[in-house]
């Protein structure tokens, strides 16, 4: 554990596996930072506005923001949680997969058609995996899980971006205030849109469910609106980051890659092994609600905490020989999905996704490769996400679905 004078004016780091998972399960460790975390950032950053601009901006966006599952503890957040859970039971899940592996083979089929034959006669395609297919598989998947299939937002990938911006800024610039603002004004209208469409018959699904949670008064409409954005953008987010960083290992690690097609039930364990070794979120923040003695430091009520997931997840103390990426390894849990009652509630969607995507991916696109032109990082220090990722890849002979496909389009 260290101090840090630069982050946030000063916050405990801690990094350690022991004392991250601890820290995640101590109630004393508050998740109900937003607002006070907007108020202390944002508004010195934003001077040059006026105050009723800056502050009917705020208001709003905090209004929603703080009532997310994701900031509230305690009985309001098992409240929360309870009522958003119903929709990730497995046999919800599983009925989900079928969908999810046609939205992949779509992605992938939309790729080959574009590969052109190369001088040894075989066929060639060079993309962008982020773009082509990272960003628009989770978007497709969690928008068909809330019953918005057929109304995505077109906006919404950049409304993600805008958000994942702002939160992983400890110290936010008014242009990502504005912009995150901007992507959660959006955002929410969406849903009331949506909501207002549905009103008489809200449906099964995620979104209907919500709706009916709010029409019986378990819900009210900020909460129900908080929570739709929440459940958007977490779930495109975590999972298109998992996606992009766990290619990258493998390709990076040509051995492991070439371990996991001749074994391709090592898969599960292996997106495992993705998501210790590069976590899509590095860090989550808490505030001290008391004061707590650890490792002979006062840590004082008020003061926030960076629970450094990232950090914790290469632990030589939890993880022989951390560096390695090993698919095969077999050593318990990692904390990329966070540990305790804020335990990621999309984690096992984020699991079957990927390991459907992967696993169409082994066996249409086998012979993928990181091309020249290389790949680009978003600058932001609370999630690990890849901006680009150009590969080449040498496809094996075209099925007959794959002709058919090409013949159409």
């Amino acid at each position: 554990m260290e101090w840090s004078e630069e982050f946030c004016g000063g916050a405990w780091v801690i990094r350690s596996y022991a004392d991250v998972a601890a820290a995640l399960r101590d109630p004393r460790f508050s998740v109900r930072r937003a607002a006070r975390w907007i108020n202390s950032t944002v508004a010195p950053s934003m001077g040059g506005l006026s105050r009723t601009t800056r502050d009917s901006g705020l208001d709003q966006f905090k209004r929603v923001f703080s009532r997310s599952l994701l900031f509230v503890d305690g009985r309001a957040h098992r409240r929360l949680r309870t009522i958003v859970n119903i929709g990730f039971k497995p046999n919800d899940l599983q009925s989900l997969a079928p969908a999810i592996a046609g939205i992949a083979e779509e992605l992938i089929s939309a790729l080959c058609a574009k590969a052109t034959a190369s001088g040894d006669g075989r066929r060639h395609v060079a993309f962008d995996f982020v773009e082509s297919f990272a960003r628009p598989l989770p978007a497709l998947v969690i928008a068909r899980m809330m019953g918005v299939t057929s109304s995505q937002p077109a906006g919404f990938v950049g409304w993600a971006a805008d958000l994942a911006a702002f939160i992983g800024s400890p110290t936010p610039t008014a242009e990502q205030v504005w912009r995150a603002q901007e992507a959660l004004a959006c955002m929410t209208a969406f849903f009331q849109d949506e909501m207002a469409a549905r009103a008489d018959t809200p449906g099964d699904d995620l979104l209907g469910r919500i709706m009916l949670a709010q029409q019986e008064h378990r819900l009210s409409r900020v909460e129900a609106l908080a929570q739709c954005c929440t459940l958007l953008f977490a779930g495109y987010e975590t999972t298109r980051n998992l996606l992009g960083n766990g290619l990258l290992a493998l390709l990076r690690h040509p051995e492991q890659w070439a371990r996991l097609k001749a074994s391709p039930q090592l898969l599960r364990n292996a997106i495992r092994e993705m998501l210790r070794y590069d976590s899509p979120v590095q860090y989550t923040g808490r505030r001290l609600v008391a004061d707590i003695e650890l490792r002979g430091k006062t840590l004082r009520k008020g003061e926030l905490a960076i629970l450094h997931i990232g950090a914790a997840n290469y632990d030589p103390e939890r993880f022989t020989d951390p560096h390695r990426f090993d698919i095969a390894r077999d050593e318990g849990n990692h904390l990329a999905f966070g540990h305790g009652p804020h335990v990621c509630i999309g984690a096992a969607l984020t699991c079957m996704e990927a390991e459907i995507a992967f696993g169409a991916l082994l066996s249409a696109m086998p012979d993928m490769a990181l091309s020249p032109a290389g790949l680009a990082w978003q600058n932001n220090s609370a999630y690990s996400a890849l901006e680009r990722l150009s590969l080449t890849c040498h496809l094996p002979s075209m099925s007959p679905r794959q002709a058919t496909y090409e013949s159409i389009h």
